[in-house]
C-alpha cells in the first residue's frame, strides 16, 4: 500500500514535531512522495485513502491523470483558460495579467504534480516581499487557486494543494462617494452630452461603464424597470456578454423617473442606430460603432481637470453613488447587490458595509420604545 517515515534525524522520531512522509505507486505505477502529516495515524489515514483511489481509478483516468501532472504549470495554465468558454474577456484579461505579472516569473516551470500547499505559501510570502499590492495579490491567489483546484479534480495534484493556506488578506478601501451636488457639477463642466448620459446612468441605476455605454431603448421593459443584458468590452469596443453572466442572461434594475426622462430626452435630440443603442462613437456606422472606454475616461477627466474633488473620486463613483443612495434609505442589501451585478453578496457588503444604517442603533430605539 506504501511505506510512511520521518526525514528527521531525531533520537526518538516518533515524538519529535517534524512530519511524517508517505511513498506509494501512484495509480499510473510511478513512485510518488507526499509530505506534511503530523501524526503516524494522519499518513496511515491518507495511504489508505490513496489505496482506495487506485483500486477505483482506470488505468487510462490514471495515466491522463499523470500526464497532465507531467505538465509545467504555464503550460497547464494557457491550455486552462482558452478552454473556458464561459468567462468573459475581462475576466480572461484579468486572469492573464495576474499570470504574467506575478505568478509566472514565479511558478511557469514548477510541474503541475509538485503543487502543495507549502508551494502556495511561499509564493504568498514572495509577493509580500517584493511589496506587490493587496488588492494584485488576492487577484493572483484567486487566479492561481482557481487553477490548481482544476488540476486537483483532475487528479493531476494527488493533495489538495490549498489545505491549510492563509490567503491575503485584502479589504477593498471604502468607496468613495459624490455627493448630488458634485455629480451635477461634474455634468455641467462636460460638453459631451454622452458623457452627461452616461453619469445618469451610472448613478440613477448603478450601471458600470461598459453597461452604460451599450444603453438601449429596448430595453427600458416597463416604467420603472431596465434591463441590463450586455456591456461593451474595453478590449474589443463590440458588445460582449455581462460580467458574471453567460450569453443570453441578464438583471433588471429600478430605473428612476429622471433617469428614463435622460435616456429619452437623448433619444429625442440625437436618435438611436443598430436597433436602439445610443451612446455612438466617432463611427456609428463602422465596425465598432460605440464611444471607446478611453474617450469616456478622457470626457472625464476634462470634465474635472479644474474642480477640487475629494480624494479618490473617479468616475466609478457615480456607481457608488447608486449603492449609497439605496442602502442609506433602507433597501436591502440583497437587492442592492443583485441590481449592481455582483457575484456575491459578500462583495457588496465589503465595499459598502459603511454606508447601512446602524443596525444596532435602529435595534436600540425599537427596544427602547417597549421600554
Amino acid at each position: 500500500m506504501g511505506t510512511y517515515a520521518k526525514r528527521c534525524e531525531c533520537p526518538r522520531p516518533t515524538s519529535c514535531p517534524h512530519p511524517y512522509v508517505i511513498r506509494f505507486r501512484n495509480a499510473a505505477g510511478r513512485q510518488t512522495e507526499e509530505g506534511g502529516y503530523r501524526t503516524q495515524q494522519a499518513a496511515i489515514n491518507r495511504l489508505t485513502e490513496i489505496h482506495h483511489q487506485k483500486r477505483s481509478t482506470p488505468k487510462a483516468a490514471a495515466q491522463e491523470a499523470h500526464e497532465l501532472g507531467q505538465k509545467q504549470f504555464k503550460a497547464y495554465a494557457e491550455d486552462y483558460i482558452t478552454k473556458r468558454r464561459d468567462w468573459s474577456e475581462s475576466r480572461r484579461a484579468g486572469a492573464r495579467s495576474s499570470l504574467n505579472k506575478h505568478i509566472y516569473p514565479e511558478l511557469q516551470s514548477r510541474r503541475i504534480d509538485t503543487f502543495t500547499s507549502s508551494v502556495v505559501e511561499r509564493f504568498i510570502e514572495t509577493m509580500e516581499r517584493n511589496e506587490v499590492g493587496l488588492a494584485a495579490q488576492d487577484q493572483a491567489f484567486v487566479v492561481l487557486k482557481t487553477i490548481l483546484l482544476s488540476a486537483h479534480r483532475r487528479g493531476a495534484i494527488s493533495c489538495h494543494p490549498l489545505t491549510g493556506v492563509v490567503p491575503p488578506q485584502y479589504s477593498a478601501e471604502r468607496a468613495v462617494v459624490p455627493d448630488y451636488d458634485t455629480i451635477q457639477l461634474i455634468k455641467k463642466q462636460s460638453p459631451d452630452p454622452r458623457f452627461r448620459l452616461v453619469a445618469d446612468l451610472m448613478s440613477g441605476m448603478g450601471l458600470r461603464n461598459g453597461e452604460a455605454l451599450a444603453v438601449n431603448v429596448k430595453n427600458m421593459v416597463a416604467d420603472d424597470v431596465y434591463r441590463v443584458s450586455e456591456q461593451v468590452s474595453a478590449k474589443t469596443n463590440q458588445i460582449t456578454r455581462l460580467k458574471h453572466r453567460k450569453p443570453g442572461e441578464f438583471r433588471e434594475v429600478p430605473m428612476p423617473q429622471r433617469t428614463r426622462d435622460a435616456i429619452n430626452a437623448y433619444a429625442k435630440e440625437h436618435g438611436t442606430f443598430s436597433g436602439g443603442y445610443l451612446i455612438a462613437g466617432a463611427n456609428k456606422t463602422g465596425s465598432s460603432p460605440f464611444l471607446t472606454y478611453r474617450s469616456l475616461n478622457h470626457a472625464w477627466k476634462q470634465a474635472t481637470k479644474e474642480l477640487a474633488l475629494p480624494e479618490g473620486l473617479v468616475m466609478y463613483g457615480y456607481r457608488h453613488f447608486f449603492a449609497a443612495n439605496a442602502l442609506s434609505n433602507g433597501i436591502p442589501i440583497t437587492d442592492v447587490a443583485e441590481w449592481m451585478g455582483h457575484k456575491s453578496i459578500e462583495i457588496t457588503y465589503r465595499i459598502y458595509r459603511h454606508l447601512m444604517p446602524s443596525s444596532i442603533g435602529r435595534a436600540a430605539k425599537i427596544l427602547n420604545m417597549a421600554l
